[in-house]
């Protein structure tokens, strides 16, 4: 049986822990999972905590040691692609078409045949700004499947819509977009 592959990208934002959960999930369900995380991301989760999940270097500034067109190897080796958490500098990002780190370079080189899909985490005022929701609707008319968010206590101190997704929720997602 093939084992599916998961691109599994991290933006910055405090939901990175919950994502960890996510990523050991995929890893002991037998998934190939590539950590790709951009350079905030690596302010709330360590490289060697992702290494340790996936068993594999992590991607982040685009210029490692490894192939300079790496982000269009991965675009290939990918079944599935994932951005968990992403930000709302991310979502506009990706909408405008600026690729200036290694997930939105990814994000342009990726063959729209498979699933892209995203998990936005922000805060409320953030997530209802009007070039968010701009961005989500162009985003979701090019075929992306931008995922819904939780509502709460969010690590500000405000309530409302824009928290993560909670892993379970994000992982069923990951297995029903896969079939």
């Amino acid at each position: 049986m093939k084992k599916n592959k998961i691109l599994f990208q991290l933006t910055g934002s405090i939901a990175c822990y919950k994502a960890c959960s996510i990523i050991s999930k995929l890893v002991q369900n037998g998934f190939e999972t590539q950590a790709v995380c951009t350079e905030n991301a690596l302010k709330f989760i360590g490289m060697a905590t992702l290494e340790g999940l996936t068993h594999r270097p992590v991607y982040a500034t685009g210029f490692e040691e490894k192939s300079g067109i790496g982000h269009i190897e991965l675009s290939k080796w990918l079944d599935l692609a994932i951005i968990c958490p992403a930000t709302a500098n991310i979502i506009n990002k990706l909408a405008s078409g600026i690729a200036d780190d290694y997930v939105s370079t990814i994000f342009l080189s990726f063959d729209f045949s498979k699933p892209y899909l995203i998990a936005p985490a922000m805060n409320r005022n953030m997530l209802i700004h009007p070039a968010t929701q701009k961005s989500i609707k162009t985003l979701k008319r090019w075929g992306i499947n931008v995922l819904g968010t939780g509502k709460g206590y969010q690590a500000c101190g405000d309530t409302g819509e824009g928290r993560l997704l909670e892993p379970e929720e994000i992982y069923k997602e990951i297995i029903k977009n896969l079939k």
